[in-house]
């Protein structure tokens, strides 16, 4: 190094939102630091984040003091692996604090609403955190990165949550990219599902079709013609490659648009709910207009299929 070249000191903390975004797409782990024993002594990394303004202390806080974020990017939660997790914390207790911020006599989840969810479940009556203080926008994004990062989120909350950053905070579509590390192509086809009918977005969420599928009929402008070929990507499991090649074909289909529901549709709902119950089990009635039709059972595991057939085999005797 030349005489008189002074040494540039490593900056410490960012001067802009575009720096948090950088921390918060190096994961969740970038918001707490790590700690490891030295000679009994605590030596605490340092995070390169304006937002951090001190370390970060783990403490306690009863479960009734915490309450979640109304504006939590995710809102489906796996019924079955929060009953398995809170089987863990019940054994283990919760490993990983939650990070919360102080509201008005409460404190509010910034990331850990699964954890928090499955602790309740488990009945436990403290659990760890970490107390921070954050903007509403750095709370949204904290909560985005953490969901995207365990693939928490299904494709249309993911997309949700990218639109309410846009619009809340006046974000543009490669600022979004940036915090999330993601690329802008991806924030854009991720945003393009939201154009999708309702009915076809409800299909996404509840797992029926992948992104893939809803991308491939986003171009067809007619929002019943999008719903008519989402069903039958469902239920003739088609692939994304032949969705494409139907798509390019739709003005070919001699299929309706939209089936005209029968004046006594109601009738057949309702004895849909009826043997919901009785079965335990989604029940779907395909009803056609001349009263005939067909009565579909879904089983999700060979006992469930087991216990399905012992009921039916009762009601013969």
């Amino acid at each position: 190094m030349a005489t008189g070249t002074k040494t540039t000191k490593a900056v410490k903390t960012t001067k802009s939102s575009k720096g948090l975004g950088k921390g918060l797409g190096r994961g969740i782990g970038a918001l707490i630091p790590e700690a490891e024993t030295e000679d009994n002594k605590v030596v605490v990394k340092e995070v390169v984040k304006e937002v951090v303004k001190e370390v970060p202390t783990e403490t306690k806080l009863k479960i009734s003091q915490i309450e979640p974020n109304k504006n939590q990017p995710r809102k489906a939660f796996d019924e079955d692996a929060l009953i398995e997790l809170s089987e863990s914390i019940k054994q283990y207790g919760v490993l990983q604090p939650l990070l919360v911020q102080k509201m008005d006599k409460n404190y509010q989840i910034i990331a850990g609403e699964r954890r928090f969810r499955a602790a309740r479940l488990a009945g436990v009556k403290e659990v760890p955190v970490i107390i921070k203080d954050y903007s509403s926008q750095e709370v949204m994004e904290i909560a985005l990165i953490e969901n995207i990062q365990r693939e928490d989120l299904n494709p249309i909350e993911e997309a949700l949550a990218y639109q309410q950053l846009i619009k809340d905070y006046r974000l543009k579509q490669d600022e979004v990219a940036e915090k999330v590390a993601k690329s802008r192509t991806a924030i854009t086809n991720s945003l393009r599902l939201l154009k999708l009918d309702e009915r076809v977005q409800e299909m996404v969420i509840e797992g029926k079709l992948s992104s893939g599928h809803a991308r491939a009929i986003i171009s067809i402008d007619d929002k019943d013609k999008q719903y008519m070929i989402a069903q039958k990507i469902f239920d003739e499991k088609l692939n994304v490659r032949d969705v494409e090649k139907l798509v390019k074909n739709i003005d070919k289909l001699d299929k309706p648009v939209q089936k005209v529901k029968p004046e006594n549709d109601f009738i057949y709902r309702d004895f849909e709910e009826k043997l919901k119950k009785i079965m335990g089990t989604q029940v779907v009635i395909k009803n056609k207009n001349n009263n005939k039709g067909k009565i579909e059972i879904q089983y999700y595991s060979q006992a469930e299929l087991e216990r399905i057939y012992e009921l039916l085999n009762k009601v013969n005797d």
